[in-house]
């Protein structure tokens, strides 16, 4: 067995070794940071590739596979807003409608509240009662499969690996508390990698940022703080504390949840209004530019 184990670890030294060869690379650096910087010079190079090179997709697609690692499972998940659940208190036919309206094939069930999921309901389950084959069961939920629950900073890798491993392909991400905080499918985790998959049931992508009159902005509580620096103001995107949203920024300023109509106060001059939400999260809010850039606007 050790003489096996021994090969093995040849064999990858050796690939490597190749890899390294044939790309021109040497041992100064990690072999993922020396990939990017041979993507990096060949996207700066203006000859054109030679037949058989790599495509832009493809680099892309490289780029993202050499950056997959450093994503855990909260950072690929859907949030707790976005999922779509069924309570195990539907009857059959409110399952079968939830199932055409949502268009999933899976979806999680919950007794009480999202944080407390017992499993999920697959469609390959629902079909054979919808095809009249065979009576609607009395209790729908012995139907029920489990996914994988795995906590927030579970690494997206190991995340993968863990589907692969069970042939489960959807995860249920839960925080410190235990509670709810994303779920994550094996079409997410691809996507981190190929880019962004839609389908026919996929809804139009909507904008996360609305100007409106007046240099105000009408913003989703998920909109990306990079995004809101680049669009609106360099200064809304300067946080030292661990948030990316502006539902984030939003908890920060308030130091809570902050209930609909409140108005934050930042320090470049812009407020933040709370226009919808719950006592969990802020969903929409409204921002108010400072006076200047407010009366730059009216001028224009």
């Amino acid at each position: 067995m050790a003489d096996h184990n021994s090969g093995e670890a040849d064999s990858r030294r050796s690939l490597l070794g190749s890899l390294r060869s044939m790309l021109g690379l040497t041992r100064d650096q990690s072999l993922r940071a020396q990939l990017e910087d041979a993507i990096d010079e060949h996207e700066d190079d203006a000859s054109p590739s030679p037949a058989g090179d790599l495509s832009p997709i493809e680099r892309q697609m490289l780029r993202n596979l050499l950056h997959f690692s450093e994503h855990d499972a909260d950072d690929v998940a859907i949030p707790r807003r976005e999922i779509v659940a069924v309570p195990t208190s539907l009857s059959w036919d409110e399952l079968i409608a939830a199932f055409a309206e949502h268009g999933h094939s899976r979806m999680p069930v919950y007794a009480d509240n999202l944080d407390e999921v017992k499993g999920m309901i697959h469609i390959k389950d629902v079909f054979p009662f919808l095809a009249g084959a065979k009576a609607p069961p009395k209790d729908w939920t012995t139907l029920m499969r489990q996914p994988l629950f795995v906590p927030q900073s579970r690494n997206a890798i190991d995340v993968l690996a863990d589907m692969r491993a069970s042939r489960t392909h959807l995860a249920v991400v839960f925080n410190e508390y235990s509670g709810t905080e994303g779920l994550v499918t094996i079409e997410d985790l691809v996507e981190e990698i190929v880019g962004n998959i839609e389908d026919e049931h996929d809804d139009a992508p909507t904008d996360l940022l609305v100007p409106l009159e007046g240099g105000m902005w009408e913003a989703d509580a998920g909109a990306e703080l990079d995004d809101v620096g680049q669009r609106i103001d360099p200064r809304l995107a300067e946080v030292e504390e661990d948030v990316d949203t502006l539902g984030g920024l939003a908890f920060l300023l308030a130091e809570q949840v902050p209930p609909v109509g409140a108005m934050l106060d930042h320090s470049s001059g812009w407020r933040l209004e709370v226009v919808a939400g719950n006592e969990r999260h802020v969903t929409r809010l409204r921002l108010h530019p400072p006076a200047q850039l407010a009366a730059a606007s009216e001028e224009d």
